[in-house]
């Protein structure tokens, strides 16, 4: 290193968020901005829904088959959403799947406001926007390595996930208060217009088209981008980790229940604050993620801890305690999703990020959709309490034991992993400049 060399920040610097994505790139900040507004919307709505289906069934069941008519759509879309995103252009495919989101806000509201409210369209909306959303993800968590250069990306990962964590903290929050106190209506109007935002910021960045190398959607493709995941076993404990922990250990659908169980009513929006309450306070403080390069230990310790820390939320009596350790979850939630997410952006090749995109959704969203199903069982057969607590210990263990099993993802080191020296030499060959503020 040279004598003009920018010395290493130390101290409280040290753990502050790098923010060198977000001086380097005008369009990183405003698909960040996007982010942030869309994602705070919802919440409103990812609150408000199972609220309103409780009250009109009564059922831990019927919330929990939220889950079950997700799947499907995540299931095919995921994939094919992967394939879309390598072959078209990611910006349009961002652009129109934000409007579609928005039509679906407006399809709740109007069910609100009905003197009688239907069951019914909470479940084919719920359906759609899976779909929706298994199609933009690909395309979003493709563009980021455009935009953002190869030696920023985890910071940017650190920077995305702070976006996502302060709208997961504001929009539960907000949503118990708007919908004990204005109704349902307020929280799916409020979604509706931060769709309308987000648009108009998606649609000022730049159009990202398919690279020349890429595939066109195609079931051949999409077994192209299988083949290559199954060939990275550090990338497959990576998404077999996730898939365990967020299905055996994701309470969500059971905490209405668990408020009304521990007398506590009035906790809903903070439990549900809690778990982005604990994402944020990692976001906060992570700049030692930068200078981490074990990638696949810190992977494994924190979705461990994450089930360990929902056992013990579903052991306790006292409702402070229970949101202590929710926020505790959060916060190993997040630890295992900037180093997953950096080990994706930093080794994948730029003509299969979509596909594997798509098989990264699969990872961390078809988990918690099922995982919703299993819990809503699990409380309708033994109990509320007995549902989180034993999933939380099932989680733990089933993490150990892929551990275990895969010792490339124990291994891994973004030094010397072959497929991140490539790719961070060819982005250096190409010379990649991100965009100017």
């Amino acid at each position: 290193m040279s004598d003009d060399s920018p010395e290493p920040p130390s101290g409280l610097r040290a753990m502050l968020p790098d923010l060198a994505p977000w001086r380097a790139s005008r369009d990183f900040r405003r698909l960040w901005y996007s982010g942030l507004i869309s994602n705070f919307g919802s919440f409103l709505t990812f609150v408000a829904l199972p609220v309103q289906l409780k009250d009109l069934t009564g059922s831990a069941a019927a919330v929990g088959a939220i889950g079950a008519v997700e799947l499907v759509p995540l299931l095919v879309f995921g994939l094919y959403g992967g394939a879309l995103a390598d072959a078209w252009d990611k910006r349009k495919l961002i652009v129109w799947t934000e409007v579609g989101q928005g039509l679906l806000s407006a399809a709740l509201l109007l069910n609100a406001l009905f003197p009688h409210p239907a069951v019914w369209p909470l479940y084919v909306v719920a359906a759609l926007s899976s779909a929706l959303v298994s199609v933009q993800r690909p395309a979003l968590d493709s563009l980021w390595p455009r935009i953002v250069a190869h030696d920023h990306l985890p910071a940017a990962a650190s920077l995305n996930s702070f976006r996502w964590t302060v709208g997961g903290v504001a929009g539960p929050a907000l949503a118990g208060v708007v919908v004990a106190y204005a109704g349902l209506g307020w929280a799916y109007g409020a979604d509706l217009l931060t769709f309308a935002v987000s648009v108009v910021l998606v649609a000022r960045i730049a159009s990202s088209p398919a690279s020349h190398e890429a595939a066109k959607p195609s079931l051949k493709a999409i077994a192209e981008g299988a083949r290559y995941a199954w060939s990275r076993k550090e990338l497959l404990g990576t998404y077999a980790v996730d898939l365990a922990a967020m299905f055996l250990a994701m309470p969500l659908a059971l905490l209405p229940f668990l408020a009304d169980e521990l007398d506590a009513e009035w906790s809903l929006g903070l439990m549900y604050a809690s778990v982005p309450f604990g994402a944020l306070l990692v976001s906060l403080m992570s700049g030692w993620t930068s200078r981490v390069h074990r990638h696949g230990r810190m992977v494994v310790l924190s979705a461990a801890l994450w089930g360990v820390a929902i056992a013990a939320a579903g052991v306790m009596d006292d409702v402070w305690l229970v949101l202590l350790f929710l926020t505790v979850a959060g916060g190993c939630d997040m630890v295992s999703g900037i180093f997953r997410g950096a080990m994706w952006n930093q080794t994948i090749p730029d003509e299969l990020r979509g596909r594997l995109a798509g098989i990264e959704l699969l990872s961390y969203s078809v988990g918690p959709t099922v995982g919703q199903v299993r819990a809503g069982g699990f409380a309708a057969w033994w109990g509320v309490r007995t549902s989180v607590w034993s999933g939380g210990l099932l989680c733990a263990g089933a993490v150990g034991l892929l551990a275990l099993c895969l010792p490339s993802l124990m291994s891994y080191d973004v030094r010397t992993d072959e497929h991140a020296t490539r790719l961070r030499k060819q982005r250096e060959a190409a010379a990649p400049t991100p965009m100017e503020a």
